[in-house]
């Protein structure tokens, strides 16, 4: 089905749904709306009060969060329209997604890829822990090793430095320094690799593995990331760098982040010596007085010019994450924009809560902007800073810069990709789209209609 045909099903799909309430509620219809507005409102308020309150207002917010939906479905049910609903949900489900599919135009917007040899000294550091053990699973040192790369297996149960290994294979004679891990390893030992202008290869056997998924590789099987050792290409990637005290974000000693470097409320979190053992009870007992401003820290963010000013959480990153899309939230479309991405949260209130929840990127409680660097200062000598997923506390302010093209990153030459993320939907374009290249299509453009002549008739006169 082409974009054409796709934003007419969008229109009728959205048209549809509206149908269904006018014809089988009708003036319910309103009812219907007014109802599900109602529970939203109540689901945001008790949500914020779950988090910012304590003892019985914690109780009575669980109970709208949880309460609320449960009562608008049972109130729809009531009525005999909750199949209405559904279906008229369904529908616009339909419509945005095949107007958001519409929209997407199938320019490639994938990094550039550039020729690489094989590598004749490789060295691959792995960790047998990391993903709940990947390396033993998917036989990676012996398959790394049948392909001619050396391998440093790391001992879980003495603390080895990892970016030390790295630079001691590369004086060594390595040629190339990979990774089976997570992305904290993943960014320790990068920033070797670009530090000595060595391609890096990323081994996708972490938990999460973002990096990875934003390079495009294959985070189901990470032996199939060790083709790039003999039928690889090269990419150029940014990469994000922080440094804490005062100076020059250039002067002094940096560290790199492959994927963000967090601070404010989840940055203080996962510091608590109690997180590891029960992070859900140390969350909720520390988030109340986090978000309040009670305890932690003031940041202030100083970005291109602007000046955010006590924000409960703040996320850097090397590269813009999507923030106007559920599905490609934690997802970053390219890592060579040569920006870095920066969202900031301030939410002071229910009603702030409520309009984060509806509007989204659009509220005025998330700030998302990008900037070659950024400076966080905050009321304290130092703050609780997640790198990588490592915690941190470093001495403020702390500097973050992003070097564009800094680390060479070796990937097989045949991988899944980075899934495409599909635009916002705007339906005056899908409007457009639908009625305007169907004229194109059809030889009806205005511009020949108008002056009474076609393409032919001119080039003939």
């Amino acid at each position: 089905m082409n974009r054409r045909w796709t934003a007419r099903l969008a229109l009728l799909a959205g048209a549809a749904a509206l149908a269904v309430l006018l014809l089988f509620a009708g003036f319910g219809s309103v009812f219907l709306v007014l109802v599900g507005a109602a529970g939203l409102v109540l689901t945001a308020v008790g949500g914020w009060w779950v988090v910012t309150r304590t003892r019985w207002v914690r109780a009575l917010g669980a109970l709208l969060a949880l309460g609320a939906p449960l009562a608008v479905l049972a109130l729809y049910a009531l009525a005999g329209l909750l199949w209405v609903v559904l279906v008229s949900l369904g529908l616009w489900a339909l419509a945005v997604t095949a107007g958001r599919a519409a929209l997407a135009d199938g320019t490639s917007r994938h990094m550039a890829e550039h020729p690489a040899g094989r590598a004749r000294r490789p060295f691959l550091i792995m960790n047998p822990r990391s993903g709940g053990g990947k390396v033993e699973k998917f036989r990676l040192v012996e398959r790394a090793r049948a392909l001619g790369a050396e391998v440093a297996v790391l001992d879980p149960e003495h603390h080895q430095d990892v970016a030390e290994l790295a630079r001691r294979a590369v004086a060594d004679g390595a040629d190339l320094l990979g990774v089976a891990g997570g992305d904290g390893t993943q960014a320790l030992v990068a920033g070797v690799a670009a530090e000595h202008d060595v391609p890096f290869l990323v081994i996708s056997a972490g938990t999460r593995n973002h990096f990875a998924m934003d390079l495009g590789l294959d985070r189901q099987d990470p032996a199939a990331c060790l083709h790039a050792l003999t039928d690889g290409v090269e990419l150029r990637v940014d990469l994000g760098r922080i440094r804490a005290g005062a100076g020059s974000a250039r002067s002094g000693e940096e560290r790199v982040f492959v994927n963000n470097a967090s601070f404010g409320v989840y940055a203080a979190v996962v510091q608590s010596p109690a997180y590891r053992e029960d992070k859900a009870r140390t969350t909720l007992e520390m988030l109340p007085d986090l978000l309040t401003h009670h305890s932690g820290a003031r940041l202030t963010v100083r970005v291109g010019g602007r000046t955010l000013t006590d924000p409960q959480a703040v996320l850097v990153s090397n590269n813009p994450y999507r923030v106007d899309d559920t599905a490609g939230l934690g997802r970053r479309d390219r890592l060579d924009s040569g920006r870095l991405g920066v969202l900031a949260v301030e939410v002071a209130s229910a009603a702030e809560a409520t309009d984060l929840l509806l509007r989204g990127e659009n509220s005025r409680g998330l700030t998302s902007v990008t900037a070659r660097e950024v400076v966080i200062e905050a009321d304290a000598p130092a703050v609780p800073v997640g790198v990588d997923g490592e915690a941190l506390s470093l001495p403020t302010p702390v500097h973050c810069r992003l070097v564009p093209g800094a680390l060479r990153v070796r990937v097989p030459r045949d991988r899944p990709g980075v899934p495409p993320i599909a635009p916002r939907m705007d339906w005056r374009r899908v409007r457009r789209l639908a009625l305007t290249m169907g004229r194109v299509a059809a030889g009806r453009d205005d511009g020949p209609s108008r002056s009474g002549s076609s393409p032919t008739a001119s080039a003939g006169a």
